[in-house]
This record gives structure tokens, C-alpha cells and sequence, in this order.
């Protein structure tokens, strides 16, 4: 996926069909001297359906085409006859994709379509209207339901990698699927999230290599709060520690502010299954950091080299076993 066409947002507007009118009519007998009301409902409008579908990765087909609406019920007729309910509008979504409503400048939730074929009405359409026959005034039909919706996409992947600004959870993405995402040698390489299948004889899972994440993440500095959403659906969080501190920042410092972003983003992500990766081990210093590392952390501690992919197989073990409790 690259940055022009992973979009994990969009703004839509939603227009459901208006009913049709009830028929204002009268039948008569052979002669013309009686006469009596006839006249059949209107149709309901349709409605506008948004479907999940796993065969969409992305929202960049909304920035393109923004507005969406149903077909208008029909009219009735008369010798009661119904109008046609007009045909529904099927939009279809990444799973993954949550639906909100703008109301009053608040976001109100909608649909969350996490699984393909998941769908959700939002926007009903309009009831028809009541024909004369009941004897009484025919009435019109309805106005269908008119919403703006913003879009959001979660990624669903059952592991998310979590670290700072070259780390290296690029290069072990890369390292242990087949995804592709740009590594360089510089802060902020991956601006958008990255989706990998890492294939094990066990069992097969989705890893995401989330954008790097700083200080004050929650609070949208270096846009970490567009990118901790992805991680919300995610079963197993891991810590990607630089080791060898390539950037001059402290190994156990890196470790308590992620847990501190993740905390303040999300408390429950704290409770999350979590395993901490000790990367860059086959560079100098790593390995006197990672003693220090130890003797302040409780967690299990994996070290690995993602760029000479060393203690990659004990990771991925772990990851399964964790997918697995």
C-alpha cells in the first residue's frame, strides 16, 4: 500500500429514497352514478446499506466520489394498487470500517462492520404514503433519511507492532512476511500503516507495522492518534525497542512512554497480550543496554536483529503462543 492510495478516512453524504405518494382516486360503477376512493399507497424509498467486504483494503474511492443515494418509492394508483419501493443502495466498505454520524458537530456511532458481509442500514428510506381508500385525503410520501458520515478505518490484524520512529518495525515486517514497506535509515520512514501475513506451520496470523509513535501520541502529536486506532483491533501488542539507542534515547525510557501512549489513547490497551522485542541487538551497545534493560522490566524480553534477522523464530513462537491463550 503506498501513501497516495491508503486513505483510513473519508467524509460521505447519504440521501435515502422518499416514498411515493398515495393515489388520490375513485372508481365508478358502469353507469357513473356511484363512485368510491381506490387509491393504492405510495412505495417506500430505499435505503442506503453500507456492506463490509474484505476485498477492500483501503477508503480512497470516497475521495472520489463523496455523495450516495437511494431510488425514490413510486407512486400509487388506483384500484389499490401499490407503488414500487424503490431500490436500496449498497455501499460497499473495508472490514474494519466504522461508520459515524455528524450531528450538531458531534460524532455519533453508527456501524462497526469489523467482519466481510457485516452490514448496517444508514440511512432509512422514506415511508409511502397512504392512499385515499381508507376514505380518507390520500397522503405523500415521506422524505427518506439525509446523513453526513465520516468514515474510519481499523486495520484488522492480530498483531500490531508498536515502537518509536526507526526502531525498525519496518525492516521486521519485512523481515518475517512477505510486506514490503519502505526502510531507510530515518526517523518517520512509514507514514501510513502496513499489513504483513506472517506464514507459520501453526498458525498463519496478520501483523500491522504502526507509524511511529512520540511523546504526547494521544494527543495527536506526530499524528499518533490517527495511527493508534489501528491498533484497537489488534490481539497481541509488540514493543519494538531500539537496543542500541541509535537515536540517543534511553531503551527503558522508549519502553515506559509507549505504555504510557497506549494508556492514555486507551486504558484497556494496557491489558492487552503484549510481548516486548529488543531490537538492533547485532549492533555495539546493545547488549549492555539490554542487561540494563532486564533489571527494570518484569516483561520477557525477546532480542532479536530484525536487519540480520537473528531471534526471529523465537519471536514469532511467542507471537502464535499468544494468539493461542
Amino acid at each position: 500500500m503506498s501513501s497516495r492510495t491508503f486513505v483510513d478516512r473519508a467524509r460521505v453524504f447519504v440521501r435515502a429514497g422518499k416514498g411515493g405518494n398515495g393515489a388520490n382516486s375513485f372508481a365508478h360503477d358502469r353507469v357513473g352514478k356511484k363512485s368510491w376512493p381506490d387509491g393504492g399507497p405510495g412505495g417506500k424509498g430505499g435505503d442506503v446499506i453500507f456492506r463490509a467486504t474484505p476485498h477492500l483494503q483501503t477508503l480512497l474511492d470516497f475521495q472520489y466520489r463523496q455523495h450516495f443515494s437511494a431510488d425514490k418509492g413510486t407512486h400509487g394508483s388506483g384500484n389499490q394498487r401499490n407503488g414500487r419501493n424503490g431500490f436500496d443502495t449498497v455501499v460497499e466498505v473495508p472490514a474494519g470500517t466504522v461508520v459515524f454520524s455528524l450531528e450538531n458537530g458531534e460524532k455519533v456511532l453508527c456501524a462497526d462492520l469489523v467482519t466481510g458481509g457485516q452490514s448496517a442500514c444508514v440511512a432509512k428510506g422514506g415511508a409511502g404514503g397512504k392512499g385515499n381508500s381508507r376514505n380518507l385525503p390520500a397522503e405523500p410520501g415521506q422524505p427518506g433519511e439525509e446523513r453526513t458520515l465520516l468514515l474510519e478505518l481499523k486495520l484488522l490484524a492480530e498483531a500490531g507492532l508498536i515502537g518509536y520512529p526507526n526502531a525498525g518495525k519496518s525492516t521486521l515486517l519485512s523481515s518475517i512476511s512477505r510486506a514490503r514497506p519502505k526502510v531507510a535509515e530515518y526517523p518517520f520512514t512509514t507514514l501510513i500503516p502496513h499489513l504483513g501475513v506472517v506464514e507459520t506451520k501453526e498458525q498463519p496470523f496478520t501483523v500491522a507495522d504502526i507509524p511511529g509513535l512520540i511523546k504526547g501520541a494521544h494527543e495527536g502529536k506526530g499524528l499518533g492518534d490517527e495511527f493508534l486506532r489501528h491498533v484497537e483491533r489488534t490481539k497481541v501488542l509488540i514493543l519494538v525497542l531500539d537496543m542500541a539507542a541509535t537515536e540517543g534515547r534511553d531503551p527503558y525510557e522508549d519502553y515506559r512512554i509507549l505504555k504510557k501512549e497506549l494508556e492514555m489513547y486507551q486504558k484497556p490497551l494496557l491489558k492487552r497480550k503484549r510481548l516486548v522485542a529488543a531490537n538492533k541487538m547485532d549492533l555495539p551497545g546493545a547488549k549492555e543496554n539490554l542487561a540494563k534493560v532486564k533489571r527494570r522490566i518484569r516483561e520477557k524480553i525477546y532480542p532479536i536483529s530484525a536487519k540480520e534477522k537473528i531471534g526471529l523464530e523465537e519471536l514469532i513462537e511467542a507471537i502464535v503462543a499468544k494468539l493461542k491463550m
